[in-house]
Order: C-alpha cells, then sequence, then structure tokens
C-alpha cells in the first residue's frame, strides 16, 4: 500500500518521503552526507529516528502519492534547510505553504 512518510531526527530536522511499497524498515533516500554534517561522529555512534505515516491509500495512482508527498513537503517545510532534509523542491519561502488534502 503507498504510503507518505515523515522521518525525524534527533536534532529535530524532518525527511519526507514515499514508499510504494509500505516497505516496514525504508526510511528513505535523504542524502547522508547532508545529514551527517549536523551530527558528531560520536552522536553518529547510536541514535534515534522516528517514522510515522502521514499518509496511506490503497487505490491512489503514483502521480497522487507524489502529489500528496509533495503537498506534505510544503506545507511542512521539509524542504527548508533549517526545517528538515528533502531538497526538491527547492524552498523559497514561506509564500511556498500550501495545506495537505
Amino acid at each position: 500500500m503507498p504510503v507518505v512518510y515523515k522521518i525525524t531526527y534527533p536534532n529535530g530536522k524532518i525527511y519526507i518521503g514515499q514508499d510504494r511499497t509500505d516497505t516496514f524498515n525504508y526510511f528513505g533516500s535523504a542524502d547522508s552526507k547532508l545529514i551527517e554534517k549536523d551530527f558528531t561522529a560520536d552522536q553518529r555512534r547510536d541514535f534515534t529516528i522516528r517514522k510515522e505515516i502521514l499518509w496511506e491509500s490503497s487505490t491512489a495512482s503514483r502521480a497522487e502519492v507524489a502529489q500528496i508527498e509533495l503537498q506534505f513537503i510544503r506545507s511542512m517545510r521539509s524542504n527548508d534547510p533549517l526545517v528538515g532534509y528533502n531538497q526538491w523542491p527547492r524552498y523559497s519561502g514561506a509564500s511556498e505553504i500550501s495545506p495537505v488534502r
């Protein structure tokens, strides 16, 4: 079942992603090098992340899943480097925030 999820890192930053198979052990494709910059070597030795399912649908098309993911990225500002690790779409400021249906 397709899902849109949110990963929360120990520093409070988030990553929004989609998984069209709802794989329990999938934690997204965020840029590891980008995330590593926010943590010391010692902090990277032992940390906990949280995965939350924000949306799911047994009937959604790939296009709909992608659209919902994009809406969550924008509404939660996970593409704002101060808030999260999504690098697309490029964050252009608060004016891009739109509600999730």
